[in-house]
């Protein structure tokens, strides 16, 4: 059975060789030697200044939407998973959706400044499949309105745009470490971010609000993470340079066996050093899409409508219209990609859709 994705899991030796540390300490959270570690390593990896390592992407969202004191409507994306709205309206927070770039998939910047109205707090975007938003444009809306922007950068682990990590851009950047992911801790996420009271409302906030044993700085929550999960983190970080290169070669051999089909791929920017984290393809209609994903199916090979329904259609975010997310959500879908996905597999899978279109 081949499945849209695959966890990469480390040798089974270099994990236990650090669970005989976390046996022998007897630390296993509250911020833990291991977690400390990830977390520096995470830093010089990526080359952010504040990080923290915390238990899922889904938290370090609402921990950003708290951080930034955001209370009223929050512009964002109706094109990503589930998890974006859902944190804004979990915070007491209402999502409006400006549609996205029918090239790019990421929230027009043209149609963010049309839906900024006086009761709008914050712009929440999505880099999504880990392609760099259009950060330059929207910084630029961002300081004429005077509006912090949050990055939902669960798929961007690793990418740079102009020789510097994506997630640099923004008050805050948020990704996930789920199993799935390019880099993951089993379980898990972070908070990114460049300014200090910022980064020290975060400290804070994702430990209870405490201050020492006895003490409470403010609100807090349980965002912490565990060194079971660091080490597993510590595990996968230096074998990511060739987790992506393999993406990269993969990703690469789709390009040519699908060239000509018909299908859509969306683009990697010029400026973008890209981490190969999704494969998708737009269909031209519902109905090739279908046809193509039961043939799959039908040779036990998993593709994935990601994403997909649109995030309008959510019964708690309101009703709203996004012409291109609500054409493109339909039609979308992310074909097998990961570590040890064989070329003849990829060439199965090509020689299936062609066939079928």
């Amino acid at each position: 059975m081949i499945n849209v994705t695959k966890t990469f899991l480390p040798p089974l030796e270099e994990y236990t060789a650090y669970l005989a540390g976390i046996w022998e300490r007897a630390w296993v959270t509250n911020h833990g030697p291991l977690v400390t570690e990830l977390e520096a390593k995470l830093k010089a990896y990526l080359g952010v200044k504040h990080l923290f390592l915390v238990n899922n992407g889904t938290i370090a969202l609402q921990i950003a939407i708290k951080a930034l004191d955001l209370k009223g409507e929050i512009i964002t994306t109706p094109f990503s998973y589930v998890a974006t709205s859902s944190s804004i309206v979990w915070e007491g927070c209402t999502p409006v959706y400006a549609d996205i770039d029918a090239r790019t998939l990421c929230l027009d910047p043209a149609l963010i400044a049309q839906h900024i109205t006086p009761t709008t707090r914050a712009i929440l975007a999505t880099h999504v499949y880990g392609h760099s938003c259009q950060v330059e444009a929207i910084a630029a809306l961002a300081r004429e309105h005077q509006l912090p922007v949050i990055y939902d950068a669960a798929h961007a682990f690793g990418v740079r745009y102009k020789e510097q990590s994506i997630l640099n851009f923004g008050d805050i950047s948020t990704l996930s470490f789920h199993a799935t992911k390019l880099f993951h801790t089993g379980e898990g996420g972070a908070l990114i971010t460049n300014n200090d009271e910022l980064a020290h409302k975060i400290a804070y906030m994702m430990n209870f609000g405490h201050d020492g044993p006895e003490n409470f700085w403010g609100l807090g929550i349980n965002g912490k993470n565990s060194e079971l999960h660091a080490a597993l983190g510590l595990c996968v970080l230096p074998k990511i340079p060739d987790l992506i290169r393999r993406r990269r070669e993969i990703s690469q051999l789709y390009d040519a066996l699908l060239a000509g089909s018909g299908l859509v791929m969306p683009p990697t920017s010029p400026n973008e050093v890209y981490n190969y984290a999704y494969y998708p393809v737009i269909f031209p209609t519902l109905p090739l899409l279908e046809q193509v994903r039961d043939a799959l199916q039908a040779q036990e090979i998993f593709p994935r409508r990601y994403f997909y329904p649109s995030l309008t259609t959510l019964p708690y975010a309101g009703k709203q219209v996004a012409q291109v997310t609500e054409s493109v959500a339909p039609r979308i879908l992310c074909l097998p990609l990961y570590h040890d996905l064989p070329n003849a597999t990829v060439e199965q899978i090509a020689r299936i859709i062609k066939s079928n279109l």
